[in-house]
């Protein structure tokens, strides 16, 4: 950009800034008006919150005429107001939303020099929520804070739960590196979204019993949180799996209760219990009511009022039928369902079939981006392996979709999340629940403006919403031919230069951050691998003239190019980023450098180096070909290798799992029809990845749930032709039978595999593709539980006999 250039846009943005500052109102000498005991808790938590983002004490000026923020009651607002602005209230009065349990309504007022903000809300909690939609809308920065001006509205929550789950435990990515009062600082923040419910896994999980990062035990922690929410005036939930073997035992149930009592009366405060079916445990459901119904007494005598959930979790078709059938005696201890991952029926169909007194709840997955209940649709390899199952995963268009496509069937969700990766996706569907129209962008805009400030610099905080727009968009596509990854990296970086020191230690601009730069890692080295691959690709197809030995060694050369300078330093930041990360949020990014469970509890610093070709496998294939006693045969193995896809035999080849490389495979609906994929192929990635020696089209698959077949179509065969089929079965060590058809004939009964991967081949009866178009189904037995997974196919050929001419597709 030229300097002129440059001058005349930064003049602009100073003058929209400066702009902006006119209209708003100056609320830095503002005094802090309340009615005592009744509005002071709420009152204390805007000044408090605002003297943080401010850098001094707020709300007490002793100015004449100082504007007035008012927090109250609205039977109580003109009281406090001075004579020259109650008719301005009387002319417009708090709404019917502030009369309700949670609802609020907020007003500017002005009459000649005198001006005051209004939060009226009837209910404790519905003040808190009004001041926190107060301070999403606040233009707060060192030394100044100010008010949009005429400001009017009246909202109460459309949902009555509108939760997110904390595990303090060793498998989450952040919460067990966190002290007390790091909690507090999130229960805040959720208030200020306006949520309402901390939901906390009980201390005994599908986890071990402590992590080496706990600064206090699991117990002292839960029982804090419950009175975090006791003093903030927010629900607390216990999440509670039932863990025994076999309920059927009366000592284990004996035990069970014995835990159970001893665990609840230490906590403070116990609004509601969600009991799984399983995910984890495994109760079935005639032993699950049972037990739970004596849980729901013993909670009823020392928590009176306590709601009681239930879920289908990890149930097959028989158990959920059982689950049904449980229902419908109607037990009056039992408050709704919730939905969790692992659902077998779909929320409408649980809908149909649960009595109407009960509500449900969902319980959305909002933290992970594969083998999980949401996936991202068609995600590019190239991120599955190496940012991995639970990454920093701003998704809000997704979440919004996701979100509506439960609303009308469901009263509120808690949402599952195993730390500070899906943060803003957890603001989202609180400010879902409360409004479901509400546009994702809003959301983002009160997200930076309230977490940092309403400018970075010179640039409006809104650009940091743009960026988490693009971040989503970032995963649209291959990486290599997304050049919006740089755009939105270059985006970051100039927050990041005009961002203050403070601004730029903030652990959520650290995260978006860390994001942006390592999707540009992932698109540099993308690039960077396929076009090494396709260059040894090249050299063994010419084995024929240079021979074998000659191939290998230069394809092993073009394998062997080292990364550029620009691409490393992308790396370098990725390290420096999780260091701070972890300092500022306690986000373990590495198992041996911070601590985390496991990679793929979002420990993707350490699959940052992850082969994106199949470099390690070629290696292995070329030291087994070098010990070949014939160059004959090491050439033909060689030109098995260059054409992967049988090209040259006419092959119609599906590379499963790989977006771009699966043409026959029937999608079904979709993710903005079917956002968990019950309906829908599932572009899956195997655990082991390409440097365990994997193929890179072994990794990927494609995967469906439950009884949904995996389904490839063919057309405009020629009829004269016979056709072979090849198979690889690949992906994680299930061991479920599949079972494949050629237009309804069975091609082969129930499979096992019988290794990892597996491949088979075998011929098509030319009576099925007589008219043209095959249809390949592949089936498991019907009526499994648990996540519905394990039905995974990872490359086919369709390959026309050898006599047969060139086929069209």
């Amino acid at each position: 950009m030229k300097p002129r250039r440059r001058l005349a846009l930064g003049l602009a943005v100073l003058a929209a800034g400066v702009a902006a500052a006119a209209r708003a109102e100056d609320l830095t000498q503002a005094r802090l008006v309340e009615t005592g005991a009744e509005s002071a808790p709420a009152a204390r938590f805007l000044a408090e919150e605002i003297a943080a983002r401010m850098g001094g004490a707020w709300g007490a000026s002793s100015k004449l005429n100082a504007p007035l923020v008012v927090v109250a009651r609205p039977a109580a607002i003109e009281g406090l107001l001075p004579p020259a602005l109650r008719a301005a209230w009387r002319a417009r009065p708090a709404g019917s939303a502030a009369r309700t349990p949670e609802g609020f309504s907020v007003r500017s007022l002005r009459a000649g020099s005198r001006r005051a903000v209004v939060v009226a809300a009837e209910t404790p909690r519905g003040r808190l929520f009004g001041v926190g939609w107060l301070l999403r809308k606040l233009e707060m920065e060192p030394g100044r804070v100010a008010a949009p001006d005429a400001l009017a509205i009246d909202t109460a929550p459309a949902q009555a739960v509108r939760g997110v789950q904390i595990g303090y435990r060793f498998k989450n990515n952040s919460y067990d590196a966190w002290t007390l009062a790091m909690f507090e600082r999130r229960v805040r923040d959720i208030a200020i979204f306006g949520g309402n419910t901390i939901q906390v896994i009980a201390p005994v999980s599908d986890d071990a019993a402590a992590s080496p990062l706990f600064p206090a035990p699991p117990l002292e922690t839960i029982v804090g949180l419950s009175t975090l929410a006791d003093r903030y005036g927010l629900d607390f939930a216990l999440y509670y799996p039932e863990l025994a073997k076999d309920y059927g035992d009366p000592t284990a149930v004996a035990a069970e209760l014995k835990a159970f009592e001893a665990l609840v009366r230490r906590l403070p405060k116990v609004d509601a219990l969600y009991v799984p079916g399983g995910d984890p445990g495994h109760t079935p459901p005639d032993r699950l009511f049972p037990l739970v119904e004596q849980e729901a007494r013993i909670l009823a005598r020392i928590h009176p009022g306590a709601r009681v959930w239930l879920s289908a979790q990890g149930f097959d078709q028989t158990e959920s039928q059982a689950f049904y059938a449980q229902l419908e005696r109607e037990p009056d201890w039992l408050t709704g369902v919730f939905f969790g991952p692992q659902t077998r029926d779909p929320v409408a169909v649980q809908r149909r079939r649960i009595p109407a007194r009960y509500p449900i709840q969902v319980y959305p997955d909002i933290g992970h981006t594969m083998h999980a209940q949401f996936p991202v649709p068609e995600w590019d390899p190239a991120f599955a392996i190496t940012e991995g199952r639970e990454p920093i995963n701003p998704r809000p268009l997704g979440q919004a979709t996701i979100f509506r496509h439960f609303a009308a069937l469901n009263t509120g969700a808690v949402t599952y999340s195993e730390g500070v990766n899906d943060d803003v996706n957890m603001a989202l569907w609180f400010q879902l629940g409360w409004s479901p129209q509400v546009a994702p962008r809003e959301v983002l805009e009160d997200y930076a403006r309230v977490f940092l400030g309403v400018r970075l610099g010179d640039q409006s905080s809104n650009r940091f919403a743009d960026g988490v727009m693009a971040l989503e968009r970032n995963w649209s596509g291959k990486a290599a031919d997304n050049a919006g990854i740089d755009a939105t990296l270059a985006l970051f970086d100039g927050l990041e230069r005009s961002a203050s020191p403070i601004q730029r230690a903030n652990w959520r601009f650290e995260s978006a951050l860390y994001r942006a730069v390592y999707d540009a890692w992932v698109r540099a080295r993308s690039r960077a691998e396929a076009a090494r691959q396709a260059a040894a690709m090249t050299v063994l197809a010419q084995a024929p003239t240079i021979g074998a030995d000659a191939a290998m060694a230069q394809a092993e050369h073009a394998l062997a190019e080292p990364d550029t300078a620009e691409a490393l330093a992308l790396r370098g930041r990725l390290f420096d980023l999780a260091g701070r990360l972890y300092v500022h949020a306690g986000l373990q990014l590495s198992v041996q450098r911070y601590g985390a469970s496991a990679i793929e509890r979002g420990a993707n610093l350490d699959r940052v180096d992850a082969s994106l070709n199949d470099r390690v496998w070629l290696t292995r294939q070329f030291a087994d070909i070098r010990a070949l006693p014939d160059e004959a045969q090491r050439r033909a193995r060689l030109a098995e290798i260059a054409d992967a896809p049988m090209t040259r035999q006419g092959a119609l080849y599906d590379d499963l799992g790989d977006p771009d490389r699966e043409p026959h495979l029937v999608r079904g609906a979709g993710f903005g029809r079917d956002p968990q994929l019950l309906d829908s192929a599932i572009d899956g990635i195997a655990d082991k990845i390409p440097d365990d020696g994997w193929r890179g089209a072994w990794t990927t698959y494609a995967e469906t749930l439950y009884d949904r077949p995996i389904t490839l179509v063919y057309r405009d065969l020629d009829p004269k032709r016979t056709w072979r089929l090849r198979a690889t079965y690949a992906g994680e060590d299930y061991q479920l039978p599949m079972r494949l058809t050629a237009n309804g004939v069975e091609l082969h009964p129930p499979l096992s595999r019988a290794t990892n991967p597996m491949t088979i081949e075998l011929a098509i009866p030319p009576e099925a593709t007589r008219s043209g178009a095959l249809r390949l189904d592949w089936t498991r037995p019907p009526g499994v539980g648990g996540g519905g997974r394990g039905h995974q196919v990872a490359e086919v050929w369709l390959i026309p006999d050898p006599v047969s001419s060139s086929p069209s597709h």
